[in-house]
């Protein structure tokens, strides 16, 4: 991609240069840097050689990511599929798409040409196969809709770099000759393979549609999604709500279609100067209702309210159901307020659409037996009633206060498998005057490998009535060091 410069005073030839295995080459140019000759990866002391007045900038591969994911984020607008495709490009899955915009020539006419008027210049091709699509973009003719029946006429004609392969490869295969990838398709497959492996053969195939390729989109695919194309942009925050109440009840009958709610919804905004804004919002239980949906994104909007710049507005509005659950009918008295849930599950959306999910926190319990990991905070919008139940208690033998991290302790026992007789924990030395245990616990290999050691709990009483719960982490038996004691709570 580079920029044009229309209406601007000429400038020198533009590249970008960055560090590329310990030496500065040239990692981007434009028009005018080609024209002259330059090509990306040539050393940087060699162009300006060749134009001593060349404007050079610095490579900044962050910056450049950041610009290609907003891309694709523009490019959302024709299709949910879209996919990174390396540093410089995008993949689109159109299928099914295509009809809504006239067609795949009308289609790829429409991309190219707004991304023109944004002051990008790119390169497309749509065909049935990704690898022959990034083929045809990057190496033949410009704004091509490539049928299947010419597909390998079209292919046979390009270098062997347009199958994506690394350029010792293509040297190698032109030194024997095989220069075009139709010098393969005539070629005898067995001794390719021998001499050069299968990922060239995988390639061909890949770009001819003989072996599957599949586009891994960037984000997640909406369970269901509706969609609003404005003739006249809105910037009116109150208007855009409006227009969120519409589309969250054309989502209604898909919801109930599958018998389902929504937890988590995704609202799209898509700005006329291309930049994309996305909100998100979530529920406590799964939820239908418009108007809840609609008061939902008021609060979150509101606190967004600063950094969403409408400039000068929005022309596409899609609200997508992102996670969705069964939904039970409930049947409400006559006269009263039809809803998805009760107030306290509305207090506790509204208070995560504002202030985020992680500021109402509740205990869940996890599925394992060590202490520390056994249960845990998670976002009150999010913990399942199953999550959130409460250990029943087990004769007192557990302490209610368990420290963040175990600690070690220094420990002193009349035998080495027995209690400790004293130990030192934060620098204070505890008498013991009686202990009950051991209590093993033994680890979760799956988790900690196969060399991890059990554990043995210790309730422990010292002589000023403090009541502590240690383990020894590890066996005498085992190992070739003497195992170590840990402070894990304290008994209230």
């Amino acid at each position: 991609m580079s920029w044009r410069s229309k209406g601007r005073p000429e400038h020198p030839p533009v590249v970008c240069a960055g560090r590329v295995q310990n030496s500065m080459r040239l990692t981007a140019l434009d028009e005018a840097a080609e024209a002259i000759g330059l090509r990306t990866g040539q050393g940087l002391a060699e162009a300006r050689a060749i134009c001593p007045t060349l404007d050079v900038a610095e490579a900044d591969q962050h910056s450049d990511r950041q610009f290609l994911e907003a891309i694709a984020d523009w490019c959302d607008r024709y299709t949910p599929l879209v996919a990174i495709d390396g540093v410089d490009g995008l993949l689109l899955d159109i299928t099914g798409c295509a009809h809504l915009f006239g067609g795949e020539q009308d289609l790829i006419d429409d991309i190219l040409g707004r991304l023109l008027q944004l002051g990008l210049e790119v390169r497309g091709a749509i065909s049935s196969t990704p690898g022959l699509s990034w083929a045809a973009a990057r190496f033949s003719d410009n704004r091509q809709v490539i049928a299947d029946e010419a597909m390998i006429g079209i292919l046979s004609a390009l270098p062997m770099r347009a199958l994506r392969i690394d350029t010792d490869m293509s040297l190698a295969l032109a030194r024997v000759g095989l220069k075009q990838v139709g010098d393969l398709l005539v070629a005898p497959r067995g001794p390719l393979t021998r001499r050069f492996g299968p990922e060239l053969l995988l390639r061909l195939d890949q770009a001819l549609g003989r072996e599957g390729e599949p586009i891994v989109p960037r984000r997640p695919v909406a369970l269901l999604s509706v969609e609003r194309r404005l003739a006249e942009p809105v910037r009116d925050e109150e208007a855009i709500l409006d227009l969120v109440g519409r589309l969250a009840a054309g989502l209604r009958s898909g919801l109930e279609g599958r018998g389902e709610g929504g937890r988590l919804f995704e609202l799209l905004l898509f700005r006329v100067d291309g930049r994309v804004f996305r909100i998100e919002i979530g529920a406590a239980s799964p939820l239908r209702d418009a108007a809840r949906i609609k008061a939902l994104f008021n609060e979150r909007m509101a606190v967004l309210h600063d950094d969403m710049d409408a400039g000068f507005g929005f022309e596409i509005l899609r609200l997508n159901v992102l996670q969705s659950e069964p939904l039970d009918q409930k049947q409400v008295a006559f006269g009263a307020r039809s809803s998805d849930g009760d107030d306290s599950l509305d207090f506790i959306d509204r208070v995560a659409a504002r202030f985020g999910r992680d500021f109402l926190r509740q205990p869940v319990l996890h599925a394992s037996h060590w202490p520390e990991r056994a249960s845990g905070l998670a976002p009150l919008a999010d913990a399942t009633p199953a999550a959130a139940k409460v250990a029943p208690p087990v004769r007192n033998e557990r302490p209610m206060r368990l420290l963040a991290h175990p600690e070690p302790v220094q420990v002193m026992a009349a035998v080495p498998d027995g209690p400790p007789a004293s130990f030192r924990w934060r620098r204070a030395l505890h008498r013991v005057v009686r202990a009950e245990g051991p209590e093993r616990l033994s680890a979760e290999w799956w988790i900690d490998g196969e060399d991890a050691s059990p554990r043995d709990y210790f309730r422990i009483e010292d002589s000023a009535g403090h009541r502590f719960w240690l383990y020894r982490q590890g066996l005498y038996e085992r190992g070739a060091t003497d195992p170590d004691w840990f402070m894990q709570g304290l008994f209230a």
